[in-house]
């Protein structure tokens, strides 16, 4: 008899401590996210009430480079990366057998050209340097704002992102392309008026102050398939808690603090 109120007692106390649990605060999934300091952080940032909310605890961990994010992804220290463009992100998945998969493009960040010697266009000079970053996915887009604004053809037939500078089949003003600098280098490259002109994107420019519908002397158009995106391993391309994390990036409301925020030099997208 005396074990039998034994077993009553221990059942007992495991309900009450089961109700206590319950009574308690709802479980919450830590998701861990490697993204670029701006905008990318800022925007996971300003998304972090909206998500708690949702039972999701959103850690951020920066990266200054377009190499070291897609590296933490693979390894599994981070469950997903915000940072990178679709064609970077297709080629880093070529180049380094990368099983990812886009569960989003969010954002485009305009590719702009800058330039403190020159003030329009038309007073492009033969033979002007023009420095672009060494990243072989970014030079379609560049090339794509010259071929805008008529001042080089490149070959027909061959798309945006995967032109190079071979492509030029007219050159008019001898335009110079440079592409050996680091991204993370541009805007030090402008600074310091080591060419005629500079291609910089949005996020780097922004960093230094520079709003690039503003001061940009030419800026890519918003059709751009450059759009920046959030990449998971494939395994978990339908895990849950990613997927909501998406769908609150998308939310009109966000979009809308987006376009506020940096005055129209972050594009919103809902891809």
């Amino acid at each position: 008899m005396k074990k039998f109120g034994f077993v009553i007692l221990v059942l007992s106390c495991f309900l009450l401590l089961s109700a206590c649990t319950s009574s308690g605060a709802e479980k919450t999934d830590k998701v861990k996210i490697g993204a670029s300091p701006t905008p990318h952080a800022e925007i996971l940032e300003h998304i972090k009430p909206e998500l708690k909310k949702k039972g999701i605890e959103l850690e951020i961990v920066k990266f200054d480079d377009y190499v070291l994010p897609n590296k933490a992804l693979e390894n599994g220290d981070i469950d997903a990366n915000y940072f990178s463009t679709v064609p970077y992100f297709n080629l880093q998945k070529k180049e380094n057998g990368y099983k990812f998969s886009n569960i989003g493009a969010i954002h485009l960040e305009p590719m702009g050209i800058y330039s403190h010697k020159i003030k329009k266009v038309s007073d492009i000079p033969n033979g002007a340097k023009v420095i672009v970053s060494n990243v072989p996915s970014e030079w379609g887009r560049v090339l794509n704002i010259f071929v805008k604004n008529k001042l080089i053809k490149i070959k027909s037939g061959i798309a945006i992102d995967k032109a190079t500078f071979d492509d030029i089949t007219e050159n008019p003003k001898n335009l110079v392309f440079e592409h050996s600098v680091d991204p993370t280098l541009l805007t030090s490259a402008y600074e310091n008026n080591e060419g005629d002109l500079v291609a910089i994107n949005s996020n780097f420019a922004y960093e230094k102050g520079l709003n690039p519908v503003k001061d940009s002397l030419m800026i890519e158009q918003n059709d751009s398939p450059y759009v920046n995106i959030v990449a998971v391993k494939s395994s978990d391309k339908n895990n849950e808690d990613l997927k909501k994390i998406v769908e609150v990036l998308h939310e009109p409301k966000v979009q809308k603090w987006i376009e506020k925020k940096w005055g129209g030099s972050i594009v919103p997208v809902n891809e």
